[in-house]
């Protein structure tokens, strides 16, 4: 299969979240070779002001999510179940595998831990990831995967807020089937 073309989105922010001191988050990913997807995720605002915490030896970490982190959600068409990627700025990360909808979480087994790259200014926070899907159940072989990607900012005053492609209703959720709103199709 030959790889597919880039596609770049905006994340929004959850409407119960503060959104400062983010102005905005631009996401841009493709799928370069077969068994690899590169996410570069763009933040823009008062740099500054987003806390950066959590371990910073670039390994697996657990809970990167209540801190600044960028994720994606992978699932492919027709196989159960979906795949979630934690990245920190922090160069920590975490991969889980479930089965279904917030259901039989497990730790994914990965052939070679996700690639990170972090840029940073004061007015922009720029994380570049490099997953490989080798190993990983239906993604490495399906003809397009469905994405939802986000965003958890936490400022300088503790606080969270959410980004992400779409929000379904209620509190912030990245794990529902209406948040995979993206598909990359490979030609």
């Amino acid at each position: 299969m030959s790889p597919a073309e880039a596609h770049w989105t905006v994340l929004v922010a959850h409407p119960d979240t503060p959104r400062e001191p983010v102005s905005g988050i631009a996401v841009e990913v493709s799928l370069p070779a077969a068994t690899t997807l590169l996410c570069s995720y763009s933040l823009h605002g008062e740099v500054g002001r987003v806390l950066l915490s959590g371990p910073g030896d670039g390994h697996r970490a657990d809970g990167l999510w209540r801190h600044t982190c960028f994720e994606a959600f992978i699932a492919a068409p027709g196989v159960p179940g979906y795949f979630e990627f934690n990245f920190s700025p922090t160069l920590a990360w975490a991969a889980y595998q479930f089965t279904d909808y917030r259901d039989g979480m497990a730790p994914a087994s990965l052939t070679r831990a996700p690639g990170l790259q972090v840029r940073r200014s004061s007015e922009q926070l720029e994380l570049t990831a490099t997953v490989h899907l080798g190993g990983l159940t239906g993604l490495s072989e399906a003809p397009a995967l469905r994405l939802a990607l986000a965003a958890a900012i936490e400022d300088d005053r503790g606080r969270l807020s959410y980004w992400a492609l779409e929000h379904p209703p209620g509190r912030p959720d990245f794990h529902h089937p209406e948040s995979f709103t993206m598909e990359l199709r490979r030609t």
